[in-house]
């Protein structure tokens, strides 16, 4: 057998393993200088709001769903949800402050301004901040006052305190798995 040594088919072979060398670089720069998606992920968990529970008053052991319960933020004329059919509720808390104060309003889209009763709820806590990471940034932590929680009101027409009897479960609001506020009414 015969092999015939031609200077050509070395050098194309030599050009050929050059380009692949050089691709093979480029493309190792490329993915070394790639950085993770910076994308906080919804199932990451954030500021948690503040849980309400409520309960009927006549058996404080039934939950019992609210009717059109508005909650409104002072100095604010919409709401910030409407709750309806529902015996547990998310409440936001201010995170630059150390107070939040809310209106309940009950039976809020009621044709008969009768039926509609307006409670104050006034949440006194510290703050902390707690890192998440890059892409999610902070969150805010809260824990209630251990002496004065709250401050509940009636509004400035009285109409009566619909809710009858008002109980922090867990004082520090870290997540949203557990209650922590329970009212009965």
């Amino acid at each position: 057998m015969l092999y015939f040594y031609s200077a050509k088919t070395d050098f194309d072979f030599a050009m050929n393993m050059k380009k692949t060398a050089l691709l093979g670089l480029v493309l190792l720069v490329f993915s070394f200088g790639c950085e993770k998606d910076d994308i906080c992920s919804e199932t990451t968990p954030t500021t948690p709001r503040l849980i309400i529970d409520f309960y009927d008053f006549t058996n404080p052991t039934l939950n019992k769903n609210v009717t059109n319960l508005a909650i409104i933020g002072e100095g604010m004329t919409t709401p910030y949800q409407v709750y309806n059919g529902v015996s547990k509720i998310e409440v936001p808390l201010d995170v630059a402050q150390n107070l939040s104060k809310y209106q309940f309003v009950l039976n809020y889209d009621n044709s008969n301004p009768d039926f509609i009763n307006t409670d104050w709820l006034e949440f006194d806590y510290s703050r902390s901040q707690v890192y998440v990471s890059r892409a999610c940034g902070y969150k805010t932590l809260f824990d209630l006052n251990d002496t004065t929680p709250f401050i509940h009101t009636d509004s400035t027409t009285p109409d009566g305190l619909w809710m009858r009897n008002i109980t922090v479960v867990q004082p520090a609001i870290s997540n949203e798995d557990e209650t922590h506020l329970e009212i009965s009414f």
